[in-house]
């Protein structure tokens, strides 16, 4: 944290918002009148790869660091938002079977909420990370408003994560799984190549959304195949790992391979938000990932195919909005602490 000026200090009762990946924590605070005391990353390693005791140690530290540095006294933090990638229970439980940062046996079946808010002594509210971005994304967009609106938010990264988002509060379902709308599977025609074959997805699923719309789609499905077509493209000798990171700085400079690989992606979520249209009629539809930190144009270009590629009626379409997530790098310890500032004020 360097922008010393981008950091305000409290007018009132606090929550705290901390973001856990697999490589940093992000941290936040947001105060009661939904001001947020810092602008920028806020970072410290996770250890999560050290296991549960090690990763929580360093999940304490994120708070009390970002204590510190906003000059808040732990006397007004009401409460905590932490959110992990999942998969994971509504009540912040890790899977059984572990998860893509949690791989430690260790970590299956772990209660990372639970572990948290003993460690620090003070209510602690999780969400998965796709929806603590979704949450902070339609609080962005809506405003004060924002409690009479609903979203839907793909966010496409490794894989594709979501969340769905109902008169202001996420909607997480019996057993914390709502929002997986990676793992919706969608009707393919118009998003693949005739004899182009069917993706398949790392949890199992043939055609489902994240199939295609993730960096995992890009390497195991669609560059193997686009690159048959463009066998002398310079991806082409390149391993597919390295090749699949390049792709999106390909596309900013309108490369046909790379445009090709990312009009599929578009149009696959395209195709989610028309089943999403048909389930929920959401006011809104959120594009977050990688396609967001790309160029102008070429992020514009991808949000245009998305909207182009989603069946609407015409009342939809008039009343729907079409919007990028904002602040992305921020929107998951964002999103978290305006779910327990919610939580907070509904007790």
């Amino acid at each position: 944290m360097d922008q010393v000026e981008s950091v305000r200090t409290p007018a009132s009762w606090v929550v705290v918002g901390l973001d856990n990946g697999g490589t940093c924590n992000n941290a936040t605070v947001l105060d009661a009148t939904g001001r947020y005391l810092v602008d920028n990353l806020v970072e410290n390693p996770s250890l999560v790869t050290e296991g549960p005791e090690s990763a929580i140690e360093q999940l304490a530290q994120a708070f009390h660091n970002i204590l510190e540095l906003t000059s808040t006294p732990l006397t007004l933090v009401r409460a905590v938002g932490l959110d992990t990638p999942g998969p994971a229970s509504a009540h912040g439980v890790i899977s059984s079977k572990g998860a893509t940062n949690f791989s430690m046996v260790s970590w299956h079946g772990f209660d990372i909420r639970s572990a948290l808010e003993a460690r620090i002594g003070l209510p602690v509210f999780y969400l998965n990370d796709a929806n603590a971005a979704a949450l902070y994304a339609h609080h962005q967009l809506f405003g004060a408003q924002a409690m009479t609106k609903s979203s839907v938010a793909a966010i496409v990264g490794t894989g594709l994560g979501g969340g769905v988002v109902s008169d202001g509060k996420v909607v997480s379902g019996a057993a914390g799984m709502a929002g997986e709308l990676g793992h919706v599977q969608i009707p393919l025609h118009g998003v693949l190549e005739v004899g182009q074959p069917v993706p398949e997805c790392n949890c199992g699923f043939t055609g489902d959304v994240e199939s295609i719309a993730s960096l995992t789609g890009i390497k195991k499905n669609l560059l193997p195949y686009w690159l048959t077509r463009f066998p002398d493209h310079p991806l082409a000798a390149e391993p597919l790992p390295q090749a699949a990171k390049q792709l999106r700085s390909y596309g900013e400079k309108e490369d046909p391979l790379a445009l090709a690989v990312f009009a599929q992606q578009a149009r696959a979520i395209g195709k989610l938000f028309t089943v999403a249209a048909n389930f929920t009629d959401p006011d809104a539809y959120l594009l977050g990932g990688g396609v967001v930190e790309a160029s102008p144009r070429f992020r514009q270009w991808f949000l245009n195919t998305v909207r182009e590629s989603t069946e609407l009626r015409a009342e939809q379409q008039a009343a729907a909005t079409f919007a990028l997530v904002a602040d992305l790098d921020m929107a998951g310890a964002r999103g978290a602490a305006v779910a327990a500032l919610e939580a907070v004020q509904n007790v």
